[in-house]
């Protein structure tokens, strides 16, 4: 793990405790002035001993662009969602209907860990798709109705769509 600048550090533990502090007002539903004090302790507490271990990003994914692709993912990823509810939901219904399970793998052109786990917890949060393994930069994931081992053809159906838009993100 490369050590960090100052900056790097500032910006991470900034982005950090905001988003702890949004969560705890998410939590308490309260602006009372004692509970967003003990919030902003608590957060800063929380930040102050996990930046180097759980924070991913500096301000610069704050950046206006960066946030248009992350609302944009958040539709993309909506409608993946979905779609595939509605085809899991069709084969419950429709015994009849063949699956074909299997475990299919694919490269990413992800680089860091954070977009990587952005991306398997996409596949996974998707129903009939389940990330297995990532080993360096490649995906084994579970698809319940295997179209293609062929793994190019795979990520195009499983995660083209998701990768496109984080490799803008991060």
């Amino acid at each position: 793990m490369k050590e960090l600048t100052f900056n790097e550090k500032l910006s991470r533990f900034v982005l950090n405790w905001l988003f702890l502090m949004i969560v705890w007002i998410a939590f308490t539903t309260s602006f009372a002035m004692q509970e967003l004090v003990v919030g902003l302790i608590v957060s800063m507490l929380i930040s102050l001993l996990s930046v180097r271990w759980f924070t991913c990003c500096t301000f610069a994914i704050l950046a206006p662009k960066r946030i248009f692709y992350m609302l944009w993912y958040l539709v993309v990823f909506i409608v993946a969602l979905v779609k595939s509810n509605f085809d899991v939901a069709r084969r419950v219904l429709t015994p009849s209907l063949p699956i074909n399970p299997g475990i299919v793998k694919f490269k990413t052109q992800l680089k860091t860990d954070y977009a990587k786990m952005v991306l398997a917890n996409s596949i996974t949060l998707t129903p009939g798709t389940l990330t297995i393994d990532i080993v360096e930069d490649t995906f084994y994931i579970h698809w319940i109705d295997v179209k293609t081992t062929d793994p190019e053809k795979a990520f195009t159906d499983i995660a083209s769509q998701f990768e496109k838009i984080l490799l803008k993100i991060f």
